[in-house]
């Protein structure tokens, strides 16, 4: 037994004989295995993720995650309880964690609900009000502050034993997001997410004569030059290939770069980037130089495999499967090793995932020692970046594995995604520019744009307009004049 495991299991003892003195009526002493019937999966992993994952975790490494829990939260629960809207990232994770810290998987119960990031939060509330036993949730950086702003939903870290100085190795953008509005650390990522442009190499070399990632961010350095390239690939193509395939992708870089936030002294803020957004989507859609796809859809993510685009916008998470592997038609696919990335007109980031910790947990023992093994300790963030493989939240980790070179993705064609993407992400600054309203106004703002652009409505000011008038149905506690 490692020195992890026995600190837990002094830890549970201790925790189970203070419990006997607190009043039965107390419901969040308590520990139930919450059954997941609701739930489209509960497992902490897929046994053969658990093997996988665990062969990878060499015996060298598995004392990297020795932790001591020094909080003030309850433990001594019977599980530890997991909410999730995809297990992806977690049935990778928990095996190492589990193999590391000593830790048997029945003693983990994940709740996975199987749906979109965006849509987990309802189903989130809906468990909240359940009453069922919860230790650990996972939120998406556009919906994070509704539960990191509500003290009955998170705990600060510093709860759990953690100081904000045991974060220092994080992407500075990361630790906004995960900071109520008062500035207490109540979320935390194990993953940065900047993003880039990555690119078909084989239509690049033919339409732009670019042979090299240097010489196409060079084509593509700002929007003005992107959209004059997109004008030379429509052009030699014979008009039938786009630079990018959805206004989508491009919104989410443009979006990263705003240096007003949404609301501001509690009413809508519309800046001058709104304006600059609409004229450069409604110029890319009026003259083909990006598809009319819906994002999301599978002839999205199949139009990598056909010459109706040269690219797509993918942060960290999206290389796997779900952008850019199936865009690429898998390994082996026809376009599978015929990508290339760059940073693109922009750093920008893309997305996320944030732990955070129920005030009314009864495992924090076991929750301090997951979210230490994968935001704080830089030897079992290094072995997860290279297993799963992960972009993950630590500068140092990250800029050693891009010194060693030991990142070759095949589906780039032997690039290393992170050497471009490491400098992405150290150029990404959110400060003073998240709000909790952040997830409903983009997707407004975006509807509106996609009207415009489909002939919905006829003029920018339009467009606007009805972008207003969204933000006021769905957001009521602000001012939109």
């Amino acid at each position: 037994m490692n020195k992890l495991k026995k600190t837990l299991a002094l830890v549970a003892t201790l925790a189970i004989s203070a419990t006997a003195f607190v009043g039965c009526g107390d419901s969040s002493s308590s520990s139930s295995s919450s059954s997941s019937s609701e739930s489209s999966a509960e497992s902490s992993s897929a046994d053969s993720s658990s093997a996988d994952s665990s062969d990878a975790s060499s015996d060298e490494s598995s004392d990297s995650g020795e932790f001591t829990y020094s909080g003030s939260l309850k433990t001594g629960g019977d599980k530890m309880t997991v909410l999730t809207w995809t297990p992806d990232d977690l049935d990778v994770m928990l095996p190492m964690w589990e193999k590391a810290a000593g830790v048997d998987k029945s003693q983990v119960n994940v709740v996975n609900f199987s749906v979109g990031g965006g849509e987990a939060s309802a189903n989130y509330d809906q468990y909240f009000l359940g009453g069922k036993d919860l230790d650990m949730f996972m939120v998406e950086a556009d919906w994070a502050l509704k539960y990191i702003n509500d003290n009955e939903a998170t705990a600060p870290l510093t709860d759990l034993g953690f100081k904000e100085e045991d974060f220092a190795g994080q992407y500075a953008y990361t630790m906004e997001i995960g900071k109520s509005t008062d500035g207490v650390i109540k979320g935390v990522s194990w993953q940065a997410a900047p993003g880039g442009w990555c690119y078909r190499t084989d239509l690049a070399d033919t339409y732009l004569g670019v042979k090299s990632p240097e010489d196409m961010q060079a084509k593509v350095s700002d929007w003005d030059k992107f959209q004059a390239t997109a004008k030379e690939v429509y052009d030699a193509s014979g008009k039938k290939t786009a630079l990018t395939t959805t206004l989508g992708g491009i919104w989410q870089a443009f979006a990263a770069n705003r240096t007003q936030a949404w609301v501001v002294d509690g009413a809508l803020a519309i800046d001058d980037s709104c304006s600059q957004f609409i004229k450069l989507s409604k110029n890319m859609m009026d003259n083909g130089y990006v598809t009319k796809l819906n994002q999301w859809t599978d002839e999205w993510k199949a139009a990598g495999q056909t010459d109706d685009t040269m690219g797509y916008f993918v942060s960290t998470w999206g290389f796997g499967v779900s952008i850019l592997e199936t865009a690429a038609g898998g390994e082996g696919g026809k376009t599978y090793g015929k990508w290339n990335v760059c940073q693109g007109p922009t750093p920008y980031y893309w997305g996320g995932t944030w732990m955070c910790v129920s005030p009314k947990t009864d495992n924090a023992d076991l929750a301090a020692s997951f979210i230490n093994y994968m935001t704080v300790d830089e030897a079992s963030m290094k072995e997860y970046a290279l297993a799963k493989p992960d972009y993950v939240n630590n500068m140092n980790v990250m800029q050693s594995i891009v010194d060693e070179g030991s990142n070759k993705n095949a589906l780039l064609g032997g690039q290393d995604q992170f050497a471009v993407l490491h400098e992405s992400a150290k150029a990404i600054n959110l400060n003073g520019l998240i709000t909790p309203y952040d997830a409903t106004i983009k997707q407004a703002f975006m509807d509106a744009v996609n009207d415009y652009c489909n002939g919905k409505t006829d003029s920018e000011e339009a467009c606007i307009d009805a972008f207003k008038n969204k933000v006021a149905e769905s957001v009521t506690d602000i001012t939109v004049d």
